[in-house]
């Protein structure tokens, strides 16, 4: 698929159009055990950075990870198989789309209002078009669901046919499953034109979570396939389909480093497009952790963004200011 930019159609006069990307940790911390209730509280605490970066004349669009959450909807589905069938993990990503596609409406909805701002948070359940000859069938690498030890695990690969690999360090097995990259974004042309029509200025839509919905093309239809769509690489197509201006990725530090692991890490503040290509290429960000978020953003800004940000949650607003975070580009206000 091209990363070429397209032309950028009609817009709003004056309005810029911004991606938030949220990780895990916006939604579930590492120590919750995810429950609703915690949940909800953690969110509260997401939603006053993202209602304050939804000023007047700011479209802003959202998209989230769902790891947690379609662990938990696993481990659910295997202790019930016994009495209910076991959806696929495609339907169990769509199920977490609502479920914090909701969450995130409730709570951003009552923030906005108490800002005085009139949108509605509009969740979009989304499907990602990925090739059926994508590597990535023949090997997976994305760990899903819980652990499981060496008997059980031998069990799942025999029984299910589950690609199963151990984790040393966290003492047990886990489920892998392909991560194919992502190719389109089924609904972006339709949200595209919405926000081309104006609806940015009162809706807050909130789009690809988990990645989106792997799909291929199969006989003139498409079809859900068992697979995890990186939500970095996912925010990317996001931002260009919607021809975003800024794509910010949230996560749990205040931005990139180089030398992460050494005693003395260097945080980068603004950085040149070069500089950061650099930088991704040496492997100076973990492929599990932090490099993924920079490929995104090289991603974005190399097909037509124009602003990238990597920031932690009570950071964003500053971010988007120059003050804070890791910023590549032009920060449009």
């Amino acid at each position: 698929m091209s990363t070429k930019s397209r032309s950028r159609p009609a817009r709003v006069p004056g309005a810029t159009r911004l991606l938030v990307a949220l990780g895990g940790n916006a939604i579930q911390p590492a120590h919750d055990r995810g429950t609703w209730k915690e949940a909800t509280r953690q969110m509260r605490r997401t939603v006053e950075s993202l209602a304050a970066v939804a000023v007047p004349g700011r479209e802003l669009v959202l998209t989230h990870g769902n790891g947690p959450q379609v662990g938990d909807l696993l481990r659910e589905a295997e202790l019930g198989a016994a009495e209910v069938p076991v959806p696929p993990l495609h339907v169990l990503g769509a199920e977490t789309q609502g479920q914090l596609g909701y969450l995130i409406a409730q709570e951003l909805g009552a923030a906005l209002r108490r800002a005085h701002l009139d949108r509605t948070v509009l969740p979009i359940v989304s499907r990602t078009e990925v090739s059926a000859r994508d590597p990535a069938f023949r090997h997976p690498t994305k760990p899903v669901g819980q652990f499981y030890p060496a008997t059980e695990a031998r069990r799942l690969h025999r029984t299910l046919g589950w690609t199963m690999q151990e984790d040393v360090q966290r003492g047990g097995w886990r489920r892998l499953v392909p991560s194919p990259q992502p190719l389109r974004w089924l609904e972006g042309d339709a949200v595209r034109r919405m926000l081309d029509a104006g609806l940015g200025a009162h809706c807050v839509f909130v789009v690809a979570g988990g990645g989106g919905i792997p799909v291929v093309r199969r006989r003139g239809r498409w079809e859900g396939v068992d697979a995890v769509i990186d939500k970095d690489r996912a925010a990317a197509l996001v931002g260009r389909s919607l021809n975003a201006d800024t794509l910010a990725i949230v996560t749990d530090v205040p931005g990139a480093a180089i030398g992460y692991a050494s005693r003395h890490p260097q945080w980068l503040g603004e950085v040149g497009l070069d500089e950061l290509t650099r930088y991704w290429k040496r492997g100076e960000f973990g492929e599990g952790s932090m490099g993924p978020k920079v490929e995104a953003g090289i991603r974005f800004l190399r097909s037509g963004g124009r602003a990238f940000v990597i920031t932690d949650l009570r950071s964003l607003p500053d971010a988007l200011r120059g003050k804070a975070g890791t910023r590549v580009g032009s920060i449009s206000a």
